[in-house]
């Protein structure tokens, strides 16, 4: 219904208007005094005020002045006549008409204005609504940053119900979270205070939205209402809900991935939802199933690398304690193998030394092993002591050639060496280069078939020029600088292009008949990869298929300072 207000005391023309609106079915009113029409305003908000400048008992001016806080959504037009219109007025009026307009021009400038009046109500609530659309869009986005930035699932849960609180203006949010380890939570977040009997009533509507969500299935955690752990948040205890309370509208949804389940939450408001709350409460729902998701994953890692940790701590100290028990035992029975050997204890026939010969091997091998062991676990518990000082890598190369020449005499392998003899020396720990080359050279003279043979050299590169298979991009990238390399290069059985990075994992033999035959415990490469890094160097290889194997393992030229010598001497 259309309301216009006339504000006049002449009554020819309050009788004039009036008959015109009302055979037009608008409501009118009109009044002179500016009390009743100050109450008349403010109590009743109108469509139209007409103001008559011609009136004796007001000054316009002033009754602008008087309405204007109660006529902010009306249209104000004036009727004029023979008095001048004060300039002040035209600023506080959206038309005038006179009194010589005829009935029917009257009409189309009220109609006018009426038109006007509701185009500008639609953009303003259409205003509004944009307004509501970009603040929830702006309150999903900021959920969804919050939700990718955790990976806790108590956390997520607040994140959600924050959301829903934003954008829904909820009276009460029931979440039952299963996110906890220990049992399920019914977080309950409300405007008011909750009686202990609607608690109750409200846990009992919980458990059964809860078991219908796995109606015909059976639910992952029975519930009942005494054992229901729950948390309250209050916004306004002073205030109280009462069980009027279920009349409010209300959602429900399981938070879910499908496989596994979360909890399910339901939102009450004493407003009725709209579609678009409705859309929002599910699109918030649905984006914290998979940072849960994704958190239970990360909890399962964290927990499964606890685990693995405490085996491979376990693993170490058992490698340690039955290394060391072996040892004691091991170092007796090739002391008494050696006086054996010696004709001490009386004449040794041929057979017998034969087989204390065998027996002799397979104790120098089998100390071999715990000593592979023992470096391998002193090395992962950060316990192995490096002395650094200048070496010359050429002294070590005819060291450990020497050291093992006869082995390779046995199996009729010539061993070579290929040097540069104005190599720099190196800051290093002399004893754990050899032991690096005589692994190196060890599973050379192992792998390569009698009569070929087998070339140690050494020279000096700088890092750029060292060219190596993309497996090793990781541990060769950080090389900077001029290093001295060292390659053992043999003629036996080859290694495959795909197995090169497994040539260093701990435990790890190339699939090979000949490698089978050859045994070993696969830790000597582990062992001289984990001594390079320690001298900041690193090992690779490069191969051909039967026809030999290259290994190169670099150490930096630069000089080490004191603190490099702390870091990397732990005791």
């Amino acid at each position: 219904m259309i309301r216009i207000f006339m504000i006049s005391d002449r009554n020819n023309i309050i009788e004039r208007f009036g008959s015109l609106c009302r055979e037009n079915s608008y409501t009118f009113d009109s009044s002179s005094d500016i009390k009743i029409i100050t109450e008349l305003l403010e109590a009743e908000i109108q469509d139209i005020v007409l103001i008559d400048n011609e009136s004796d008992s007001f000054v316009t001016k002033d009754i602008l002045k008087n309405i204007k806080p109660f006529c902010e959504n009306s249209i104000l037009i004036l009727l004029a006549g023979k008095k001048e219109v004060d300039k002040e007025i035209h600023k506080s009026i959206n038309s005038i008409i006179t009194e010589d307009f005829t009935d029917t021009l009257v009409l189309s400038v009220l109609n006018i204005n009426l038109r006007a009046k509701n185009s500008l109500n639609k953009l303003a609530d259409t205003n509004k609504d944009l307004a509501a659309s970009l603040y929830r869009q702006n309150t999903l986005y900021g959920i969804s940053s919050q939700f990718a930035s955790s990976l806790n699932r108590e956390r997520l849960i607040e994140f959600m119900i924050e959301g829903l609180d934003k954008t829904l203006s909820f009276s009460l949010a029931c979440t039952l979270s299963f996110c906890s380890e220990e049992e399920p939570v019914l977080l309950l977040n409300s405007l008011y205070e909750i009686s202990d009997e609607l608690l109750n009533a409200i846990k009992v509507r919980v458990i059964y939205n809860y078991n219908s969500v796995f109606e015909g299935q059976e639910a992952p955690f029975k519930l009942d209402t005494d054992s229901l752990k729950v948390i309250k948040y209050v916004k306004y205890p002073a205030n109280r809900f009462n069980f009027t309370l279920f009349r409010f509208d209300n959602m429900f949804a399981a938070i879910t991935t499908g496989d596994t389940f979360y909890g399910c939450v339901e939102v009450f408001k004493e407003n009725h939802f709209s579609t678009e709350d409705s859309k929002c409460f599910q699109t918030i729902v649905q984006q914290v199933s998979l940072p849960l998701k994704n958190a239970a994953l990360y909890q399962e890692i964290i927990e499964t690398n606890k685990k693995l940790e405490r085996l491979e701590k376990l693993k170490s100290e058992f490698i340690s304690i039955v290394s060391h028990e072996l040892r004691t035992p091991l170092t007796s029975i090739k002391n008494s193998l050696d006086i054996l050997l010696s004709g001490r204890c009386g004449e040794v026939t041929e057979n017998a030394e034969k087989f204390l010969s065998m027996a002799k091997r397979n104790v120098t091998r089998l100390s071999g092993i715990i000593n592979d062991l023992l470096d391998l676990s002193k090395i992962e518990a950060g316990k192995m002591d490096f002395q650094f000082k200048p070496v010359s890598v050429n002294t070590v190369i005819d060291y450990v050639k020497s050291a093992l020449s006869g082995l390779a005499k046995e199996k009729s392998l010539e061993l070579a060496t290929d040097v540069n003899e104005n190599l720099p020396e190196v800051m290093a720990d002399s004893q754990r280069l050899e032991q690096v080359l005589t692994n190196l050279l060890s599973n050379a003279i192992k792998f390569t078939p009698e009569g070929k043979k087998i070339t140690i050299r050494s020279e000096l590169k700088n890092a750029s020029e060292i060219k190596y298979h993309p497996c090793f991009e990781e541990s060769m990238k950080n090389l900077i600088g001029d290093y001295v390399v060292v390659s053992v290069e043999d003629e036996g059985i080859g290694i495959a292009e795909n197995e090169y990075s497994h040539a260093f994992d701990k435990f790890a033999q190339i699939e090979n008949s000949l490698s089978r035959k050859a045994g070993g415990t696969g830790l000597g490469l582990p062992i001289a990869k984990q001594l390079l890094e320690a001298h900041n160097g690193a090992i690779w290889c490069d191969s051909i298929i039967n026809k030999g194997s290259n290994f190169h393992f670099a150490i930096p030229v630069e000089t080490i300072s004191a603190r490099q010598k702390e870091t990397l001497s732990i005791s």
